[in-house]
């Protein structure tokens, strides 16, 4: 374990081509990784697979949005459409008083 250990140093031409190493890595790795993000089906199954996921989500949202139908309708009697944010401001008076039988 107690091994000593020589350290030698690099010439510059090992350097510069450590460095063009790096950059060059560096360079082509983006670029391979937005390579694989666009990447599109490539198969039939793949393609098929992709349009049962966006009939599904078409259901959903057609479900969410009777759902959300049905809750408008129950708030508001049926008759009216929602109203958003409340009562509207209608005033109901009543008199009060004394009437005179003659």
């Amino acid at each position: 374990m107690t091994e000593n250990i020589e350290h030698d140093l690099i010439s510059r031409r090992q350097a510069f081509s450590l460095f063009g190493a790096a950059a060059a890595f560096g360079l082509a790795m983006p670029i391979t990784l937005s390579a694989l993000s666009e990447a599109q089906a490539q198969t039939p199954g793949m393609e098929r697979r992709e349009d049962r996921r966006e009939d599904r989500q078409d259901r959903r949202e057609d479900r969410r949005e009777g759902r959300q139908e049905r809750r408008d309708e129950r708030r508001t009697g049926g008759d009216q459409p929602a109203t958003t944010g409340g009562t509207t401001g209608s005033t109901t008076s009543t008199t009060t008083g004394t009437t005179t039988g003659k």
